[in-house]
């Protein structure tokens, strides 16, 4: 029997998607370190980390009850919860309403009203931009969807600020650019099941030369936009020297994989290993000088 719990409570944890809230917690928490010039308050941090968590986890759920459907005919999700059958899909609905709820709560609480409104709108364009309207309507669903995954930074700033200033809107920036490399290299490794699934991938619609080429001209802006703590005073030399070094292996990764699909998975995991150094090389600024 215990087992058998277990497993539900597996089931119902999977709905949040956990390694990707994870991710987007970094990437609000790495902030709020140069933002509070090293020393940002130990409530705002909680407020971040566990508001942060709620709201992406249940837009998460939200999405993995509308999507419950094409789930079931993508060989990589049909063994998840909804589309197999071992949850009411309801729950996943209701459990995405209710916490973010609490993530708003929490956040309003324990920071302020603009870090909670950010996160929700963070919410909003996931669920409604993305799932709702564009993920099965046009292949720039990742583009302009992506917007939903940039606002971490934003929150984690607004935090611990109280606003939101250019610095803020520059990493913004970088993983809004930097998302069209990363998805568009994974949606050609399981090119596939998008077709399968009907949904209309870049790669899939348009093909993979488009998606290759394309994904060059963002990474070079990911690059351009990473750079600018740098010149708003909020980072010194030693970042900007490892922001550039990691924005042009991001370039010449995309660059390499117009020669075909061998780098395609490597563009993929570099993507990964960017957006992790990118965020703690900025956390550890304001100690590098």
């Amino acid at each position: 029997m215990r087992s058998g719990m277990m497993q539900v409570l597996g089931d119902y944890v999977s709905l949040l998607k956990l390694r990707i809230v994870l991710l987007l917690d970094a990437t609000a928490i790495a902030v709020m370190i140069p933002a509070a010039h090293g020393h940002p308050a130990a409530l705002p941090v909680l407020a971040v980390l566990i508001g942060g968590t709620l709201a992406a986890g249940g837009a998460h759920a939200i999405n993995c009850w509308f999507d419950r459907d094409i789930d079931a005919e993508m060989s990589r999700t049909r063994r998840r919860p909804l589309p197999d059958g071992r949850i009411p899909a309801v729950h996943a609905l209701v459990i995405g309403i209710v916490l973010n709820i609490a993530a708003f709560a929490a956040l309003w609480a324990w920071a302020n009203l603009l870090a909670a409104s950010l996160a929700l709108a963070g919410t909003l364009i996931y669920v409604f931009v993305y799932t709702v309207w564009l993920k099965r309507t046009t292949p720039h669903n990742i583009v302009i969807g992506g917007a939903a995954g940039a606002i971490p930074p934003l929150v984690g700033w607004a935090a611990a600020t109280g606003t939101v200033d250019l610095t803020a809107l520059a990493f913004f920036g970088v993983v809004f650019f930097w998302t069209p490399p990363h998805f568009w290299a994974l949606a050609q490794m399981i090119k596939s099941d998008y077709a399968r699934a009907n949904i209309p991938m870049l790669p899939v619609v348009a093909g993979e030369r488009s998606a290759k080429r394309q994904s060059v001209g963002y990474a070079l802006a990911t690059l351009l936009v990473s750079v600018v703590p740098f010149f708003t005073g909020a980072a010194g030399s030693v970042y900007l020297a490892g922001a550039t070094v990691l924005g042009v292996g991001l370039l010449t990764m995309a660059v390499l994989d117009l020669g075909g699909r061998r780098w395609t998975r490597r563009l993929f995991g570099y993507t990964i290993v960017y957006v992790a150094a990118l965020f703690g090389l900025f956390a550890a600024s304001p100690f590098l000088g």
